[in-house]
């Protein structure tokens, strides 16, 4: 398959996108802000009172958990990144984390309740989450496994940096991941243009980016590659070219990302000072969508399906199970470190993003949220519907369970209704789930469920018409 035939088909979904956006669903600004990830948004959580955090929380009733850790370390802030870390930091630094989150772990069980944590599956990340020496690394393992009860979980996962991975040290971080039960790791390679690479101020290059997943895979991992779309100085040609060389890597998944301008963590990226000065770099919003559209083709033509949103594999048992206990069953998650955020039930728990301030909680004894919030009705039936709408299907009775509401009788259902008008989602007696039409822009069009307070974009960046996500919720 060639770039013309590519740009012709992308070109279909070009004519829907500029449909829509006359309908009113899309709006003007091309400072792209991800929806179906979380509901609300991480940025729109505000603070909470500690003891109303966790007043009224019962445990899953089987007690199993999902598990997420955040190591902060980075050896270069990438242009792209939202999240604070702390960058070339001593030994000394990363050995007093280390132990704060040992005791994170131990203040989080006492407080839910449990002597370990029956894991379902976990995701260590970051940061650069392997930004350790080998004895930390192996460390930070044996705290963590030793607190959870491992005998039914079925994916460990890291996400990693390529530079972490190389050269003899990079092979004995793997080992030990590899001996303490990572099966699955995500590396964050996001271009194999060389260009774009040292835009991205990434600390690798694209000899050792590949080094990094030969590595993984030689050793028997389960391997996912990152890549972002919609970069300065990213044109279809050059994507063309990254697309031909992805898909002979061996990966087992392929995932992307479009580029987010505003900040969608707590620190904002130095990406909006580059849109702010050299905005002619950057893909229209049009090339934008069609970048995305001749992923979906060409990796088509290699066998590659989009198992979950974003993420495409040969095969559907390769899947970051973290990320669907997360946003599509909604499974409970408990977080530890700083800026990890856990779901519980029907609330949102955010951890503090000020390494002075995470320190202090720890060392009082305390879990080192700073904000969150407990759902209310609308909030909670929004949320059961948006995340795994946009990720993968909803389930009707999974759906009353979490909401104690049939989805006819929701506040969600009339939106699903004229979203189904105009072929965006489809629904059976058991599921709702979107069309390939809505899958292609699943962000926008669960978007239409964001309640007006929550939602990004203000209602002046959108035409009036039946899709306008202001009008829409105002007749809801």
């Amino acid at each position: 398959m060639e770039l013309k035939e590519l740009i012709s088909l992308a070109d279909e979904r070009i004519k829907e996108y500029r449909e829509l956006k006359e309908l009113g669903m899309f709006y003007n600004s091309h400072n792209f802000i991800p929806g179906g990830v979380h509901y609300p948004l991480i940025t729109d959580y505000p603070e909470i009172e500690y003891d109303e955090m966790f007043k009224g929380y019962k445990k899953p009733k089987d007690e199993m958990f999902d598990a997420y850790v955040h190591i902060p370390f980075c050896s270069k802030c990438c242009t792209f990144c939202h999240y604070p870390s702390l960058y070339n930091n001593s030994d000394e630094e990363k050995d007093k984390y280390i132990t704060a989150i040992d005791k994170n772990m131990d203040i989080y069980m006492q407080t839910v309740g449990i002597d370990k944590i029956k894991l379902k599956s976990a995701l260590i990340a970051g940061g650069t989450s392997t930004d350790l020496t080998p004895k930390q690394l192996e460390r930070f393992l044996q705290i963590f496994t030793s607190k959870c009860d491992m005998s039914k979980t079925t994916q460990f996962n890291y996400d990693v940096s390529p530079h972490t991975l190389i050269n003899e040290e990079g092979i004995t971080k793997l080992k030990i991941l590899k001996e303490y039960g990572v099966g699955r790791v995500t590396i964050g390679i996001q271009t194999l243009n060389e260009a774009i690479m040292k835009a991205m101020n990434r600390p690798h290059n694209k000899a050792e980016g590949l080094q990094s997943i030969k590595n993984a895979l030689d050793l028997g991992f389960k391997v996912n590659i990152e890549f972002i779309f919609g970069y300065p100085q990213q044109t279809l040609e050059n994507w063309f070219e990254d697309l031909k060389e992805m898909v002979t890597l061996g990966a087992d998944e392929i995932q992307f990302y479009r580029l987010k301008i505003d900040a969608y963590g707590d620190q904002q990226g130095n990406i909006k000072i580059v849109k702010e000065q050299h905005a002619d770099l950057f893909p229209t919003v049009e090339d934008t969508f069609r970048m995305k559209a001749m992923v979906i083709d060409y990796l088509k033509k290699f066998g590659y399906i989009e198992n979950m949103r974003r993420v495409f594999t040969k095969t559907k048992a390769d899947f970051s199970h973290f990320a669907f206990g997360q946003c599509c069953r909604m499974r409970d998650q408990l977080a530890f470190g700083v800026t990890g955020y856990s779901n519980l039930s029907d609330r949102f728990v955010l951890n503090t993003y000020k390494f002075d301030k995470f320190y202090e909680r720890i060392n009082e004894g305390k879990l080192p949220f700073d904000r969150g919030i407990v759902r209310d009705a609308d909030t909670q039936q929004r949320w059961a519907l948006i995340m795994p709408l946009k990720n993968y299907f909803v389930d009707k009775k999974y759906y009353k369970e979490q909401t104690n509401v049939d989805i006819e009788n929701s506040v969600v259902y009339p939106i699903i209704q004229v979203a189904k008008e105009y072929g965006l989602i489809e629904e059976n007696e058991k599921q709702i789930k979107l069309t390939p039409k809505g899958s292609f822009f699943a962000d926008e069009v669960v978007g239409l469920f964001y309640n007006p307070k929550y939602n990004p974009f203000k209602k002046e960046e959108f035409k009036e018409g039946p899709l306008n996500p202001y009008s829409l919720n105002s007749r809801s």
